[in-house]
C-alpha cells in the first residue's frame, strides 16, 4: 500500500516534526492549518527548492542516486540501491560517508519511508527534472530508440559507429544537461538527390556524414522532442559514463585548498593598515560632498560625471570610490536633501546627496569603532556595488546609489565567500578560483551563475581592510561571527538597540589592538610643515582641519601652516594669543620662529579692512590703506568711491567685496551693523540623519525558531489536523447548486490532491469540498487550472469566474460523472 509524506508525518512523534521545522524553517511561515497542509507545503516547488539550494554538492549526487534507482512500477528505493550505485565509479566513497548523507536528507524529508522503501518527495523531479545531469528513459522518449536501448550489443555498437564530431555531442550532453537546441532545418534529411553534395567530413576519415546531430537522430542516440531541442536517453547516458561512473566524480569532502597559511600577524598588520585607509578615504570623500554635494539624478543615483569628480579628488579609481560611497550611504553617513523649489541643479534634479547628522557622531568616535560600522554596514547592504559602470538592460549606465544596483542576495553573497575563508585555517589565502571551487561544492545550486558577484566580494573585502593579504583577518572573522550571532537572535532585538550599545564589540577590541593608539600633539618642522605621527584623535584633527592644509596621509600625516590657513583660522574666530597657545601646547617640537612671524603677520593684517552692506561699504583707520584699495586695478570691477577718508562703498553686495578683496590679497573682516567684527565659520549643510542598514532579510532563508517554540507549533499543528479530521466527517453542503449535494464520498487531503491534479492534465471538471473562512462547509463545480504555493486556482464552470481555493481548506476533490 503507498503511504504519502502526510500520512508518514501523521505518524512522527512531536519531536521529530518539531527537528523538521528547524531544519525547513520555511515551512512555518505561515503555520499550516494541519498535517495536509505541512506535507504539501513541504513536497511544494519553492520548499523544496530551498531545501535543495543549501546541500552541497556530494548530497545532492547521493539524492541523484535515490532517484535514478527508483522502481519503474512503485516508485521506490531502498539504501542499498543507493549505496550500489554510488560505489560504482572509479573511486567510490566510503559507505559510511554515503548512510550519512541519506540520513541528512531523511532528516530534511526529501527522503522519507523505511530504509528498504525509501521515497522521494514529489518537488524533487519538479526542481531538478534531469538527475545527475541525465536524461529520461528510452521507453519515455521514443519507441525505436527505446528497442535499440534494450539490445546492450547494438547499442554498444551503434555508439562505436558515430563520427568524432557526433561523439563529441554525445560527451557534451552526457556530462549533462541532456538537452541541446540545434539551429533549424539541422534534423532535416536533404532532398532527394541532394545527398552527394553533402561535403566530407574530416573528423570521419573523409567520408560525408551530414550533420552530426542528424545522423545521431537517425541512428536513435539523441531522440528529437521538439523542433529545435535533442535529448539523450538515460541509457545513452549511463554507457557514456562507464567510465566515471553513473553519477560522475563523487567527493565527499570539500577541494583541497592548495595556498599555504602566511604569518598571521602580517594578514593583520595588512588589513588593519587599510582599515585606517578606509576610514581616511570616506571621511575624505564626506568632505568633498559637504563641500560640493552631488545632484540625484531623476532617475535616482549620482551621474557619471560626479562620480569622476569625487574618484579625481581622492586620487582613487571610480570602483573604490564607488564602494566607498554605497557603503557610507548604507551607514547612513550620507543622505539625500530636499532642495527648495527654487533651487535647482544642472540635472534638474531635487535632491543632493551629502553627509548626514550622523557623520558628526561617526568622527567623534574611535578608528575602530569607524571602520566596524562601515564593515558592518558593507556585510549587510542590499547593494551590488560591481554593477556600477556597467548598463543597464536599457543600454544605460549604471550609476552609484540607482536603484538598479540593488540585488537582495548580495548580502548572502558576500557572507558565503567571508564563511569560506572563516572555515579554514587562520591566515590560509586561497585563491579566488579556490574560493569558487569550495562556493560551488558547498551549494552548487545557490553558486553557480554567481561567480562574478564572488569574485566582486573578495575584491570589496581585501579594498575594505576585512582581508589582509587574501586571508581574512582575526577581526574580520570576529565581525562575520558578530554579524551571524545578531541573526540567530534576530527578533530579540527588533529595535537594533544592541548595536549602539556602549560596549564595543569583539571586533572592535580586536581591531584596536591592532591600530596605533590615537595621537593629541604633533610635530612643527622648520618649513612649517605639521607631522602628526600616528591617527589624531578627534580634537587634533578638528583643530588641524582649520588651522593648516592637509597634504599627505598614511602612518603619519603631514600638514602645512599657511597664510591661507592663519587667515582661515581667524576667520573662525581664533586670535594670534589663541594660534601660539594651540602650537605650544600640541607641538613636541620648538615653534618655529618663522611660524610666529606667520601668525603674528597675518593677525596684524587681519581685520585691518571692514565690510559692511551699502551695496557695501568698506573702511578702515588706515587712509593710506585705503588709497591703495581705490588705486588697485585688479578691484576696478568693484567700482569704489571714496564718501570719507576712511570710507569706500561699492554698489555690489558684501559677499561679492569679500571675495574680491580676499583674492587681491587682503584680509578685510565683515561687521555688523553697530560695526562689530562677524566671525563665523563656514555654514555646513547636513542631510536629515539615516539609520545605517539593519539586520537584512537574507531572501535565501527564514527566521529560525527555538525548539519550545517549534513544540508550540507542531501542538498547533495538531489541533488542526483535529478539526479538519472532524470537518471531513461533518457532511457537505451544496450552495447554489441543488442538483448535486457535494462530492461523495469524501476522500482523504492527499488523495483529493492527487485527484485536483489529474483534472489539471486533462482540464476535466471536478466537485471541490472546502471549508470556507467561517468554518462551514461547501461544494463547488470547478475545472482547475493550476496548482502552486499552497493555492488551487480553478475556473467555475457555472459563472466562468476564476476562484482560488487554500489547498489546506480542501477536504475532497472527485471528478464529475463518478
Amino acid at each position: 500500500m503507498t503511504t504519502s509524506l502526510a500520512d508518514h508525518l501523521r505518524t512522527l512523534p512531536d519531536e521529530s516534526l518539531a527537528a523538521l521545522l528547524q531544519l525547513r524553517p520555511d515551512l512555518v511561515v505561515p503555520v499550516p492549518a494541519d498535517v495536509s497542509a505541512l506535507a504539501v507545503r513541504a513536497q511544494s516547488r519553492v520548499s523544496v527548492a530551498r531545501a535543495l539550494d543549501g546541500l552541497d554538492q556530494f548530497t545532492l549526487q547521493i539524492l541523484d542516486a535515490a532517484r535514478l534507482t527508483r522502481d519503474p512500477d512503485d516508485g521506490t528505493t531502498s539504501t542499498e540501491a543507493v549505496l550500489a550505485m554510488a560505489t560504482a565509479g572509479p573511486r567510490p566513497p566510503a559507505p559510511a560517508t554515503i548512510r550519512g548523507a541519506v540520513h541528512k536528507l531523511r532528516a530534511l524529508f526529501l527522503l522519507y519511508g523505511p530504509e528498504h522503501a525509501l521515497r522521494v518527495v514529489d518537488g524533487v523531479d519538479e526542481v531538478a527534472p534531469y538527475p545527475a545531469g541525465m536524461g529520461r528513459p528510452a521507453t519515455e522518449l521514443d519507441a525505436r530508440t527505446a528497442a535499440l536501448c534494450a539490445d546492450p550489443a547494438k547499442l554498444r555498437r551503434t555508439l562505436l559507429a558515430a563520427p568524432p564530431s557526433a561523439r563529441a555531442i554525445l560527451d557534451r550532453l552526457a556530462a549533462g544537461p541532456p538537452v541541446g537546441s540545434v539551429p533549424p532545418g539541422a534534423l532535416q534529411a536533404p532532398p532527394l538527390g541532394a545527398e552527394d553534395s553533402v561535403p566530407p567530413d574530416p573528423t570521419n576519415g573523409g567520408a560525408p556524414t551530414g550533420s552530426p546531430v542528424r545522423w545521431l537522430v537517425d541512428n536513435r542516440l539523441l531522440v528529437a522532442v521538439s523542433a529545435g531541442t535533442v535529448e539523450l536517453p538515460r541509457e545513452v547516458g549511463l554507457l557514456l559514463r562507464r567510465d566515471s561512473g553513473p553519477l560522475g566524480p563523487l567527493r565527499a569532502s570539500p577541494p583541497p585548498v592548495a595556498a599555504v597559511a602566511r604569518e598571521a600577524k602580517a594578514v593583520d598588520s595588512a588589513g588593519a593598515g587599510q582599515t585606517m585607509e578606509v576610514v581616511r578615504h570616506t571621511e575624505a570623500l564626506l568632505e568633498l560632498l559637504a563641500a560640493e554635494p552631488a545632484p540625484v539624478l531623476r532617475s535616482g543615483g549620482i551621474g557619471v560625471r560626479d562620480l569622476r569628480r569625487l574618484a579625481k579628488a581622492l586620487a582613487l579609481d571610480e570602483a573604490t570610490t564607488a564602494l566607498l560611497l554605497e557603503v557610507a550611504y548604507a551607514a547612513g553617513l550620507a543622505g539625500e536633501l530636499e532642495l527648495s523649489g527654487a533651487t535647482t541643479t544642472r540635472y534638474g534634479a531635487d535632491q543632493q546627496i551629502l553627509p548626514t547628522g550622523g557623520y558628526e557622531v561617526w568622527r567623534a568616535v574611535s578608528l575602530a569603532r569607524r571602520w566596524e560600522q562601515l564593515a558592518r554596514a558593507w556585510l549587510l547592504m542590499t547593494r551590488q556595488v560591481g554593477l556600477v559602470g556597467q548598463r543597464d538592460d536599457r543600454d544605460r549606465p549604471i550609476g552609484a546609489l540607482s536603484p538598479e544596483a540593488e540585488r537582495a542576495g548580495a548580502p548572502a553573497a558576500r557572507r558565503a565567500v567571508l564563511a569560506v575563508l572563516a572555515d579554514l585555517e587562520p591566515a590560509v589565502a586561497p585563491t579566488p578560483d579556490e574560493v569558487l571551487g569550495l562556493l560551488d561544492w558547498r551549494a552548487p545550486r545557490r553558486s553557480r551563475g554567481r561567480e562574478a558577484a564572488h569574485r566582486e566580494a573578495l575584491v570589496e573585502a581585501a579594498r575594505l581592510g576585512v582581508t589582509g593579504l587574501g586571508a581574512l583577518t582575526s577581526y574580520g572573522r570576529l565581525l562575520l561571527a558578530d554579524v551571524a550571532e545578531a541573526d540567530e537572535r534576530g527578533g530579540d532585538d527588533p529595535l537594533g538597540l544592541r548595536a549602539d550599545a556602549e560596549d564595543a564589540s569583539t571586533a572592535v577590541r580586536a581591531l584596536d589592538g591592532l591600530l596605533p593608539a590615537p595621537v593629541d600633539h604633533f610635530l612643527v618642522q622648520a618649513d612649517l610643515t605639521v607631522v602628526v605621527p600616528g591617527p589624531p584623535d578627534p580634537a587634533l584633527a578638528g583643530e588641524l582641519e582649520v588651522v593648516a592644509e592637509h597634504e599627505s596621509a598614511g602612518g603619519a600625516s603631514v600638514h602645512r601652516v599657511t597664510t591661507a590657513s592663519v587667515r582661515r583660522a581667524l576667520d573662525a574666530g581664533y586670535s594670534a594669543d589663541d594660534l601660539h597657545d594651540l602650537f605650544r601646547r600640541r607641538s613636541r617640537t620648538p615653534v618655529p620662529q618663522g611660524l610666529t612671524y606667520l601668525v603674528d603677520d597675518v593677525a596684524r593684517k587681519h581685520g585691518g579692512l571692514r565690510v559692511g552692506s551699502a551695496g557695501g561699504y568698506v573702511r578702515s583707520d588706515d587712509e593710506a590703506l585705503l588709497a591703495e584699495v581705490l588705486a588697485d586695478r585688479r578691484l576696478e570691477a568693484l567700482a569704489f568711491r571714496r564718501l570719507a577718508p576712511t570710507v569706500l562703498v561699492t554698489p555690489y553686495q558684501v559677499n561679492r567685496m569679500l571675495l574680491a578683496l580676499r583674492d587681491a590679497g587682503y584680509a578685510p573682516v565683515p561687521e555688523d551693523a553697530a560695526g562689530a567684527a562677524v566671525l563665523t565659520r563656514p555654514r555646513i549643510r547636513r542631510a536629515p540623519g539615516r539609520a545605517p542598514v539593519g539586520r537584512t532579510v537574507d531572501p535565501l532563508a527564514s527566521p529560525k525558531l527555538a525548539l519550545p517554540r517549534l513544540l508550540g507549533v507542531v501542538e498547533q499543528i495538531r489541533r488542526g489536523e483535529a478539526a479538519a479530521r472532524a470537518a471531513r466527517r461533518a457532511p457537505a453542503v451544496v450552495r447554489g447548486t441543488p442538483a448535486r449535494t457535494g462530492p461523495a464520498p469524501v476522500h482523504g487531503h492527499a488523495d483529493a490532491l492527487a485527484v485536483l491534479q489529474q483534472a489539471v492534465r486533462d482540464k476535466a471538471l471536478v466537485w471541490v469540498g472546502y471549508v470556507d473562512a467561517h468554518g462551514a462547509t461547501a461544494s463547488r463545480l470547478v475545472r482547475p487550472v493550476s496548482i502552486g504555493a499552497g493555492y488551487l486556482r480553478a475556473e467555475d464552470e457555472r459563472t466562468e469566474m476564476l476562484h482560488t481555493f487554500a489547498l489546506h481548506r480542501i477536504t475532497a476533490a472527485v471528478l464529475e460523472g463518478t
